[in-house]
């Protein structure tokens, strides 16, 4: 099969995915682990002052992108934000922050949809979230809000994210790794 054969049969299942939504036990899947997101949002989440956030509720959505692809997962992400917000109140709601959830699970998912769980994929999106979502949108979006100057702001946003870079790596590589080898064969296309 050609390279071009290739990207296009990849694009079109990836785009398809979003089908999926329909069966059952994908959309339980998708609430067990938005269930799982918000117990995470509540006790695996360290703040360090107003604009810094260490957590681990994004992990099932990591999940939802590797299973099910980025359409999905943007759909997952997006709405759990906005859930999440309702649920902690924590702060204004701010559409800005789930533009930032839906790129990162596009993201994702154009990296882990599909294909072989590499070291390399996962720290390529890791890095492109922190970089572009991360350090980018969501200081962006901070700036917008609260009228922080983006230099007072931006040194603790890129040690955090720096930090947590490998660490964010590992987890996700071995918590996909399971994942792989124990749910994904109940997902598999028929």
């Amino acid at each position: 099969m050609s390279k071009s054969n290739q990207v296009s049969k990849t694009q079109s299942s990836s785009l398809s995915s979003i089908t999926r939504l329909k069966e059952t036990r994908v959309l339980t899947f998708c609430g067990m682990m938005g269930a799982l997101a918000l117990i995470l949002s509540y006790v695996a989440t360290i703040k360090i002052g107003q604009f810094i956030r260490i957590g681990f509720s994004g992990l099932p959505g990591q999940i939802i992108d590797y299973l099910f692809g980025p359409w999905i997962g943007a759909v997952f992400a997006g709405t759990m934000d906005i859930v999440k917000w309702f649920v902690n109140g924590d702060g204004e709601f701010f559409f800005g922050f789930t533009v930032t959830a839906i790129v990162a699970a596009i993201i994702y998912g154009l990296f882990l949809y599909n294909k072989p769980l590499k070291i390399s994929n996962v720290i390529l999106s890791q890095l492109l979230v922190k970089l572009f979502c991360n350090i980018g949108l969501n200081t962006l979006w901070l700036k917008m809000l609260y009228n922080q100057a983006v230099l007072a702001i931006l040194p603790g946003r890129i040690i955090s994210n720096a930090v947590m870079l490998p660490i964010d790596c590992f987890i996700m590589f071995a918590m996909l790794k399971v994942i792989g080898k124990i749910i994904r064969p109940h997902f598999q296309n028929y």
